[in-house]
């Protein structure tokens, strides 16, 4: 009779601890907000998502904190942009972190960069040209056209990772991928009075979102990316914009703005602060929707 209810007891604590990993949530360390929405979108219910950064913060300039290195070190799955976006920061997170499976070439390690083709790759690599990436512009984010080809590589890793809940991951792409096109439909549709539009930027950072709305970038307030533009420069693009006049000037939220509110007050173009990802209460559809309408309320 003992030996039967210890038989019992043992069968009882394994399937239990079947039933508690088969239920267990993969842990998502992701670098900028953009990718937590995104891999929650896809992830839904099995995944528990962190992200590293918010829209109010400049994804280039990180500190390897300890708190974040503790989330990494518990990461089942990493997403960052890549392209050298993190490369101030991410590399040292990595390494403190000791996580075999988020490092490179392992499945936990997704780079959203490594699965679109990159704007404004360099010709020559001259750093003294500034804040320069040599793959490429990094911002790839604001092209929900490339979010789409993101999304589907991530389905995949979501399903090599976890590939017991393989069909609820692909049932939430297929889904997404539904709800996306639709919306990408219905954006251009609504953005098309903004195409031809000319801007000004405070960084380069918009350059996909100028390439998918056809929206003309006349004049960059940074001399060289990354560079606080001087006096003299600043004088140069007003003399430039005389000539060519721009509709609105486009910065992200988290930039300074003394130089974007020296040229408005000087040219009286609408000043349009978009912030640069997804807000901590808003998806990633309802961050699109956002920063569309801020566009064209400025015209």
């Amino acid at each position: 009779m003992y030996k039967q209810i210890k038989t019992h007891l043992f069968v009882l604590l394994i399937f239990s601890l079947w039933a508690s990993n088969s239920h267990s949530e993969i842990n998502v360390f992701a670098c900028e907000p953009e990718w937590a929405s995104l891999v929650q979108n896809l992830g839904g219910s099995k995944v528990n998502v962190f992200s590293a950064t918010t829209a109010l913060q400049d994804p280039h300039h990180i500190q390897a904190r300890p708190s974040l290195i503790a989330k990494a070190r518990r990461a089942d799955l990493l997403i960052c942009t890549g392209a050298e976006l993190e490369t101030g920061w991410l590399p040292l997170l990595l390494r403190k972190s000791g996580n075999g499976k988020i490092l490179p070439g392992q499945p936990g390690h997704f780079m959203s960069a490594d699965h679109v083709t990159l704007l404004e790759k360099p010709k020559l690599l001259d750093r003294s040209q500034g804040d320069v990436h040599a793959d490429g512009n990094p911002h790839i984010h604001l092209d929900p056209n490339r979010i789409m080809l993101i999304a589907e590589a991530l389905a995949s890793t979501l399903s090599r990772i976890d590939p017991d809940n393989q069909s609820y991951y692909q049932k939430n792409w297929t889904s997404f991928k539904d709800t996306w096109s639709k919306a990408i439909t219905k954006w251009e549709q609504h953005s098309q009075s903004l195409r031809g539009k000319k801007i000004v930027v405070n960084h380069n950072s918009w350059v996909y979102l100028e390439n998918w709305l056809s929206l003309e970038r006349v004049a960059t307030l940074e001399p060289k990316p990354g560079i606080a533009p001087s006096s003299a420069h600043l004088a140069q693009v007003l003399a430039e914009l005389k000539d060519n006049q721009a509709d609105m000037i486009l910065y992200a939220t988290y930039q300074n703005d003394k130089a974007v509110r020296w040229l408005a007050h000087k040219t009286h173009i609408p000043v349009v602060a978009l912030d640069f990802s997804v807000s901590s209460d808003e998806t990633l559809f309802q961050w699109y929707e956002r920063i569309l309408n801020q566009l064209l309320d400025s015209k």
